[in-house]
């Protein structure tokens, strides 16, 4: 961990030296405009493939006005037309002679290649959803957290614009493709059965409880219909939209979740409770794939469940030292972070009223946190950013918050999806650092530079970056004070950061160690407090994607370390932050590279 004063020297620094251009700014070569060209092509082949990107952009608008109607294509046939496309594109990323390029042009050949080959892997093995150049792979094509039945509802209501009788055409066009998506993901769900890959009992249960709020819901037309009818009635749209919604919801969408429900109860009678990838057909296969997509580095699971134990040693010994000062003097750590979370003076109602509490919280804090990026960042973005509660039917196995930026235009605004559901445990001493990770200077602030790179970076990303950043961005509103007069608040900072080490560890021990479920939540309760039970069966649904947090954000201070012993006196923390975030999403070892160009400009 890097010490506050070490950040602020960096900071100091600033003062002294001129801002130094990172290697991105330097002009176009001749031979960028043809290798641009590809790329852009690249792009605009994945978008085709995946039209609500193009929504969530706000791009769906002159020639791509036809995606706006359209929703992913989630069949078996659908998936070999990704992978064809990603195999016909990346053989034609790597025959660009890079040899001739600026260095920012290199960069995204290099994202171009790492994102479609570790994705050609994943299409290799035998069953699953493969995220081309994102986080979420996963065995399982329905899940507590994955398929069409949490995805569509929420991007529908919340990234499908309406603002004119033709938008809301194109929502009722994906309306009616959401139960063939539905089936789609049904055919390939009885093919994994088949093939003998059936989820941990534990997850079906969660996703059939999910599953069944979905139809009852869908049963009463429900949000479906209502963020149709309501926006539209708003924007006084006149139309028979709810009519014609609603026989779409309950003619169409109900049946497709009743045959999605008939079968995963067929398959929770032949389920075990065993977490594991390593208890499934090709599961130690698939779980080193995992591992390799989700933290961009060749390390092993040996060598990450080693990295999060050590990292916790040192965590633990400054949680100690506040904890004291705090009043906590007696047990463990984690037996004094869970007493802790009890302290009625750090916790919100679990009412309505708790839970209009947390939002404003949550605005206050974004508050303090905008007017300290003039400190840390010479190139500002505007960190668009809207606050809301996730839907009642996700909320069971959903994570306790996930954000990210908006549109490129800025007229979708990024979200900090919360979970407040009954019995919700967010506190005042870790809500900070959970807006700093996934708003600003995290998620939706890093998302806003991405949305200014060409189109393909724009679309794609990698585990340990995203994730490597929201952890650093957490870290770096530490080191700019949010917490001088807040103490236990940074101890819910340091916390924060032990619970992704401790990721490192549990994630392996399921897949790799054969550790048990109860093994996994007794770990997470002697280490942070709190057996994490919706994380533990997280991680087992998604292997793998825990390791990125830890090992990006270790990636990330590693290579601060050494720009700053190269630069020494001339090292300037906002310059370097600057070349993160400017050099965009990428895997680790172009992020090395993007130093590296940092570290020579500011040499120069």
């Amino acid at each position: 961990m890097i010490s506050r004063r070490d950040a602020l020297a960096g900071l100091a620094a600033t003062s002294a030296f001129p801002v130094l251009s990172p290697a991105f700014a330097q002009p176009a070569a001749p031979a960028d405009a043809q290798a641009t060209a590809l790329l852009d092509s690249i792009a605009e082949n994945l978008l085709r493939l995946s039209p609500e990107s193009a929504t969530s952009l706000g791009i769906d608008k002159g020639e791509r006005a036809g995606l706006r109607s359209l929703l992913s294509d989630r069949s078996g046939i659908g998936q070999q037309r990704l992978a064809q496309t990603i195999r016909a594109d990346l053989a034609r990323a790597n025959a660009i002679d890079t040899a001739n390029l600026t260095h920012a042009t290199r960069t995204s050949v290099e994202v171009v290649r790492s994102a479609y080959s570790t994705a050609l892997e994943g299409f290799m093995l035998p069953y699953g959803d493969v995220s081309v150049g994102g986080w979420r792979n996963t065995p399982y094509v329905i899940i507590q957290n994955v398929g069409a039945y949490l995805d569509v509802p929420r991007f529908l209501d919340a990234e499908h614009q309406i603002e004119s009788a033709a938008d809301a055409e194109a929502y009722l066009s994906r309306l009616a493709s959401y139960p063939r998506q539905l089936d789609n993901e049904l055919g390939r769900l009885i093919m994994a059965r088949y093939k003998g890959l059936i989820p941990p009992a534990f997850a079906i249960d969660k996703t059939l409880e999910q599953l069944r709020q979905s139809a009852a819901a869908a049963r009463k037309s429900g949000g479906l219909v209502e963020s149709l009818t309501g926006r539209t009635k708003e924007k006084r749209i006149a139309g028979n939209w709810d009519a014609r919604a609603r026989a779409i919801v309950t003619r169409e969408v109900v049946p497709a979740l009743e045959r999605q429900i008939a079968e995963l109860t067929l398959q929770r009678a032949q389920a075990t409770d065993v977490p594991g990838m390593w208890s499934r057909p090709n599961g130690d296969e698939y779980y080193r794939w995992a591992v390799k997509a989700s933290t961009t580095t060749g390390m092993s699971p040996d060598e990450i469940h080693q990295l999060g134990l050590d990292t916790l040693r040192g965590l633990h010994a400054q949680m100690d030292t506040i904890l004291k000062r705090a009043g906590y003097a007696q047990g463990s750590v984690g037996a004094r972070m869970q007493a802790l979370q009890k302290d009625p003076k750090y916790r919100f109602a679990d009412s309505d009223k708790g839970r209009a509490d947390v939002m404003a919280f949550i605005q206050e804090r974004l508050r303090l946190i905008r007017a300290k990026m003039p400190q840390a960042f010479n190139t500002q973005v505007r960190g668009n950013v809207e606050v809301r509660r996730l839907p009642p039917e996700e909320e069971p196995g959903a994570p306790g918050a996930y954000g990210g930026a908006g549109s490129i235009d800025g007229t979708i605004p990024g979200k900090f999806w919360i979970n407040l559901k009954p019995g919700f445990e967010h506190t005042r001493y870790d809500l900070p650092s959970l807006t700093h990770h996934e708003a600003i200077p995290g998620h939706v602030w890093q998302g806003e530079y991405a949305n200014r790179l060409p189109l393909i970076r724009t679309l794609l990303s990698f585990n340990a970056y995203s994730e490597g950043w929201a952890l650093y961005a957490e870290q770096l509103a530490d080191e700019l004070g949010v917490y001088s007069d807040f103490e236990v608040g940074r101890l819910g900072y340091l916390n924060s950061i032990a619970f992704r080490a401790s990721r490192l560890v549990v994630d392996t021990g399921l897949h790799h160690k054969r550790w048990s479920r109860e093994q996994a939540r007794q770990f997470f309760l002697d280490n942070v407090g709190d057996p994490n039970a919706s994380e533990v069966d997280r991680y087992a649904t998604w292997p793998g994607q825990a390791l990125g947090y830890e090992v990006g954000h270790q990636e990330i201070n590693r290579q601060r370390d050494k720009a700053k012993a190269a630069l020494g006196p001339r090292f300037d923390l906002k310059a370097f932050n600057d070349a993160v975030v400017l050099g965009g999403n990428v895997p680790m070892d172009v992020l090395a590279k993007n130093v590296d160009a940092y570290v020579a400009t500011a040499r120069a």
